[in-house]
């Protein structure tokens, strides 16, 4: 019962790791502005790490005996710049605590290694928030 919803948890984050990966593709393409060419990169720069934490998530759900989802959840459109960095500061923010939650399961599980590797997980996506919370106060 543990097991099964830790792994359904793991496929919501996979599922959000997805977006994330789309979400950062898709506003570097059509950031515009007079920040476009920094704002292209600050959010391709965040790609490989999502895609880490996606790996990670999808071989986590295999060795538990899951199935890792192939869809995405929604990615949220913007209108401007502003818009694009609140809708991922609000998905990092949501995302962080989603991996908290995965990490208290993985300790009543008792899968300490997961509860490691969600706290390097936690702490990447801490990075991200307290880097988009400095841009946005600078806009």
């Amino acid at each position: 019962m543990l097991k099964d919803q830790l792994i359904e948890g793991l496929n919501t984050d996979l599922a959000n790791e997805y977006q994330a990966i789309i979400t950062y593709i898709t506003y570097a393409s059509t950031v515009t502005g007079i920040y476009r060419e920094e704002m292209k990169e600050f959010f391709m720069r965040e790609v490989p790490d999502e895609l880490r934490h996606a790996e990670f998530l999808a071989n986590k759900i295999a060795a538990l005996g899951g199935q890792p989802t192939t869809v995405p959840a929604p990615v949220p459109p913007a209108r401007d710049l502003r818009e694009m960095l609140q809708n991922v500061l609000r998905a990092e923010e949501e995302t962080i605590e989603r991996y908290k939650q995965r990490r208290e399961q993985a300790e009543q599980l008792g899968d300490f290694g997961l509860v490691n590797d969600l706290e390097e997980i936690i702490s990447d996506e801490t990075k991200h928030k307290e880097a988009l919370e400095m841009i946005l106060r600078g806009l």
